[in-house]
């Protein structure tokens, strides 16, 4: 087509496509490696694509993945050099040596550290570590999730706020026996899902100097409680022994009505929408006490930003943008998770939710307001991982008969040591 033009429109022509090619390499392409855990990436894209409406000069390729393989990948490519510039992960401890601090490129750091102080931390290599490295698409937290139906044929009240892990244990109980269902409780395998009950009981995790010794009194008494309901049918025990190893959710023994109790957290909401639905009326509990607090634990996932990207001021921009009071709230909303905004935690955002789910939110965002500082330490600690892989690990042994509990306190004291002593050596 080119050769059948007059010369001087070939040479505009020419000079066009010229002049095209160097604005589009001198484009950002951004690329983010994302997972979802219902709708976060779809959401991202639609956020993404208005984004790029304004800022023609950027380009944001968005690829969905599997969580295994974020979990597994990123940090491989990262570490071969060919990483993605953003990732959406949940365990920050594994990219921290990747992460890009984003401040010199922010607009109002302070606006950040402001708005998000309690989850930037998570990110941080440890206490002396000040930079912002990227931004939570939401925050977690776990609770109780019961089957009132259950508790109503069984005639027993759900547990009110104020109620203890042994009050909600009993009577998880007495709705099993009363109702022949096969357990009256299951928590997820999780270190994370039993520190939240630990911390109530009085457990202290850190030394005042920061080393984590994890097994103290509080942790023993939680402990002690959870062997003792896994052994007498309180607890559905193979959620955490029948199982090889690693996580494991209790969702579908919750979903077919084999317990009537289940500890998982905000992130369920969607799968209690969509697969029980009106099966069965569920309601979230507050949190349960113990004599040192009224606790779960939070969680999430973020998205980070890697300094191996060519595009630095770009990805803040974005992520910038995404962050704004406005932006950051229609996100929660398209995505039905809880804001790690702290202020938007005080407001009641619109979520389109149906009637048992929007009472479940409440109740999760009502858990998140009582959530202790040592909850957030913990999470954003670069040791969380092995405390918690310790505990589930020792822990279940202990429930199996295979090792005293005695013996998986020193198990999960060595475990966290050596841990520790490796990670120091890096």
């Amino acid at each position: 087509m080119l050769a059948q033009m007059p010369l001087r429109t070939s040479v505009s022509a020419l000079a066009l496509l010229v002049l095209g090619g160097i604005a589009f390499a001198q484009a950002a392409d951004i690329r983010i490696a994302c997972y979802s855990d219902g709708n976060e990436c779809p959401a991202t894209k639609t956020l993404a694509e208005r984004f790029m409406k304004d800022n023609p000069d950027i380009h944001i390729q968005i690829d969905e993945m599997p969580y295994k393989s974020i979990l597994e990948s990123v940090p491989v490519q990262l570490a071969a050099g060919n990483g993605p510039d953003i990732a959406r992960v949940s365990d920050f401890s594994q990219v921290v040596p990747y992460q890009l601090d984003l401040t010199p490129y922010l607009k109002d750091a302070a606006y950040w550290e402001k708005a998000y102080g309690p989850v930037l931390d998570w990110m941080r290599a440890g206490p002396e570590d000040k930079g912002i490295y990227g931004l939570m698409t939401q925050l977690t937290v776990s609770a109780p999730i019961v089957n009132k139906t259950l508790f109503d044929q069984a005639g027993v009240p759900v547990p009110a706020k104020g109620a203890t892990w042994d009050d909600w244990a009993a009577a998880a109980l007495k709705v099993a026996k009363a109702t022949k269902t096969p357990f009256g409780m299951a928590w997820d395998r999780s270190g994370a899902r039993f520190a939240g009950p630990a911390i109530s009981e009085g457990a202290k995790y850190f030394y005042a100097a920061g080393h984590p010794p994890v097994v103290d009194d509080g942790y023993k008494t939680m402990a002690a409680k959870w062997v003792k309901w896994n052994q007498d049918g309180t607890v559905d025990k193979d959620v955490w022994v029948a199982t090889g190893g690693g996580y494991r959710d209790a969702f579908e023994e919750f979903a077919n009505g084999k317990i009537a109790v289940y500890l998982s957290g905000s992130w369920q909401l969607a799968r209690l929408q969509k697969q029980i639905g009106d099966g069965f009326e569920w309601v979230v509990g507050s949190a349960p006490c113990g004599p040192a607090a009224c606790t779960g634990m939070p969680g999430g996932a973020g998205f980070v930003a890697f300094k191996g990207t060519k595009s630095p001021k770009e990805v803040a921009k974005f992520l910038d943008y995404l962050a704004q009071p406005a932006v950051y709230g229609e996100w929660m909303v398209m995505t039905s998770n809880l804001p790690a905004n702290v202020e938007l935690q005080k407001q009641k955002l619109d979520y389109k939710l149906s009637p048992a789910g929007s009472a479940a939110m409440s109740m999760f965002q009502e858990n998140a307001t009582t959530l202790t500082p040592l909850a957030y330490k913990l999470q954003g600690s670069q040791l969380s991982r092995p405390m918690f892989n310790a505990t589930v690990d020792r822990i279940s042994q202990a429930i199996a008969g295979q090792i005293t509990l005695d013996q998986a306190y020193d198990r999960i004291t060595a475990d966290v040591a050596d841990a520790a002593a490796a990670k120091a050596k890096k």
